[in-house]
């Protein structure tokens, strides 16, 4: 029996255990355990759990060989590069394994699942173009008056049947787990698209929105430091009060547009011809057009174009998670 063989009994049988336990049973250096253990993993005779110093390793129960499945490389390709899952115990899997795994968990066929899957994604890039979603139309059939002259999603946070996008995956997990791991994939993620639509539409300034729950680990203060846009920023600032009450916790509009009335602040004295206006998420956009409001008052900005990393379909919806 090869020591790869040795190993997936020994770990069928332990159900868990760790690269120490493996040397010892095995009575082999962790030198010696190390030349096998990164080439099972890539291979997926076993995954990993956890996080060093306490790193265990498991079988991977869920995975399913590809080539069981009659998908052509098309389908592949495409799946590869949008679905991304967290799984209940806190595992990252892309593309067509984490498909396979979401399919299977739902008990529904692959191939057939597959196809509405592409089907679906189709209906949706239908709204992007050039990596851009365009929500001006939303935003109309939302508010009375508009104070942003353009805004945009990078991508919409959840589709039909499927639920989050890749975007929504990373951004909810990033910020509820306040994995700065995970924020940086996001951010590395988005940067080239929010570069080319600066340079696309001559943006000279920017504004993050802050965030309104009480984290120690900020992802929009990590954007805000990370993305390095080489742009003059103007301050924006969310006012405490005796009682904090966050957006997300809103679910009227009107509710929102008082909120946002009245707890932003523009701290800038500036004059820009055009502004970036940066948020994680747009339910309503409640946020983002008050403070659009806010700046055009002030005299700060000529043009206020928004941007989100992910906002929602249609009409008022409550992106409450994030």
């Amino acid at each position: 029996m090869s020591i790869r063989e040795k190993i997936v009994k020994l770990i069928k049988n332990k159900r868990q255990i760790t690269a120490t336990e493996i040397a010892e049973y095995l009575d082999i250096s962790r030198q010696a355990l190390y030349r096998h253990l990164p080439e099972m993993l890539a291979e997926k005779q076993i995954t990993k759990i956890g996080r060093p110093p306490k790193v265990f390793y498991i079988l991977d129960n869920q995975k399913v060989k590809i080539s069981n499945h009659q998908l052509d490389n098309e389908a592949k390709k495409i799946i590869n590069n949008n679905y991304y899952i967290i799984t209940p115990s806190g595992e990252k899997k892309e593309g067509l394994d984490g498909f396979i795994y979401w399919c299977e968990k739902q008990d529904l066929p692959i191939e057939k699942t597959a196809e509405e899957y592409l089907a679906t994604l189709k209906k949706y890039s239908n709204f992007k173009e050039s990596g851009l979603i365009d929500g001006m139309q939303k935003m109309k059939g939302t508010f009375k008056k508009l104070y942003l002259d353009k805004v945009y999603y990078l991508d919409f946070y959840s589709i039909e049947r499927f639920g989050k996008t890749k975007l929504g995956q990373i951004l909810l997990y990033a910020k509820q787990s306040q994995n700065r791991k995970l924020m940086k994939e996001l951010i590395d993620d988005i940067k080239p698209t929010v570069e080319q639509l600066i340079k696309k539409l001559k943006i000279e300034g920017v504004g993050f929105v802050p965030p309104t729950v009480k984290r120690e680990v900020q992802f929009m203060n990590e954007l805000r430091k990370k993305s390095n846009l080489l742009l003059r920023e103007i301050k924006i600032t969310k006012i405490k009060t005796e009682i904090v009450v966050p957006q997300k916790t809103l679910n009227k509009l009107p509710d929102r547009v008082e909120n946002a009335q009245r707890t932003f602040v523009i701290e800038d004295s500036g004059f820009f011809d055009s502004i970036l206006l940066i948020d994680d998420a747009v339910g309503s956009g409640a946020t983002l057009n008050e403070i659009a409001k806010k700046i055009k008052e002030k005299g700060v900005a000529k043009k206020v174009i928004g941007l989100a990393i992910t906002g929602s379909f249609k009409g008022f919806d409550v992106i409450s998670e994030v």
